[in-house]
């Protein structure tokens, strides 16, 4: 009878663990939670394109301020981070430089966080002065003037976009230079900078002389960005960074 007794009551309470929802749910709930955890580690791909600073690549400096057109921030970056071909080797350092650390925020309403401030901004290579729809506080603040023109002493080139052609005007860096402007501008560039030699942006997208290059902004700052990359690299990367963008979609595209 002892036996008979002992073996229900063993029953009884497996019969209870196996049927407790708590139980079960607890333990589905932990697997699930573990299961998550690992996905979450597994597809966190953050560290896989941070691109570090390394001293021994060019450095590529985007100026950047409130009010700026993005396209004339991401077209640069577009273009000079792309890797060597398959390999995927880093070729720039791709940075932004504003006056503050605070984020900035672009004519279309993103928000952009700033790499370096004009105080802690690293030797560049080359600097791309963007521009926004109104430049009267940029070409106003004497702080971004100077910055254009104490980088200019180190850079071996140095671009602007569109309006982004008044700071190069306002910094007094191109006299006797070759520029071009946003088209429709050139008339009043040429009255406020007169020692600039303004091209006829009816006609002119791009031009180029010496260190200096300029183009008409927004999409075209694809090819003050494009140009200069084949001049530091080879007509091959530039090739392929071309196809790597689908830009030959664009030409062809009605």
């Amino acid at each position: 009878m002892k036996k008979i007794l002992i073996l229900l009551t063993a029953i009884f309470i497996y019969s209870c663990n196996t049927n407790n929802p708590k139980s079960n749910s607890q333990t589905s709930s932990e697997n699930a939670k573990g299961a998550k955890k690992e996905n979450f580690v597994s597809s966190d791909t953050l560290t896989k394109h941070l691109k570090p600073f390394n001293e021994d690549l060019p450095t590529i400096g985007l100026l950047m301020y409130n009010g700026v057109l993005q396209t004339e921030v991401t077209a640069t970056s577009d273009v000079f981070s792309k890797p060597n071909g398959p390999e995927g080797e880093q070729l720039f350092n791709v940075i932004t430089i504003a006056e503050t650390e605070s984020p900035i925020t672009t004519e279309e309403g993103l928000k952009l966080v700033p790499d370096y401030t004009f105080e802690n901004c690293p030797k560049l290579t080359a600097l791309f002065v963007p521009s926004a729809y109104d430049m009267y506080s940029q070409v106003h603040n004497q702080k971004i003037v100077d910055f254009i023109k104490e980088k200019d002493k180190e850079t071996e080139y140095t671009v602007s976009n569109c309006a982004g052609a008044q700071l190069i005007g306002a910094s007094g860096i191109e006299a006797g230079k070759k520029i071009v402007t946003y088209i429709g501008g050139g008339e009043q560039l040429q009255k406020e900078y007169p020692d600039l030699l303004v091209q006829d942006d009816a006609e002119v997208s791009y031009v180029e002389d010496g260190k200096y290059s300029s183009s008409n902004g927004n999409l075209t700052s694809y090819i003050s960005a494009l140009n200069l990359l084949e001049k530091m690299t080879s007509a091959n990367h530039r090739k392929f960074v071309e196809s790597y963008l689908y830009l030959d979609r664009l030409q062809d595209w009605k």
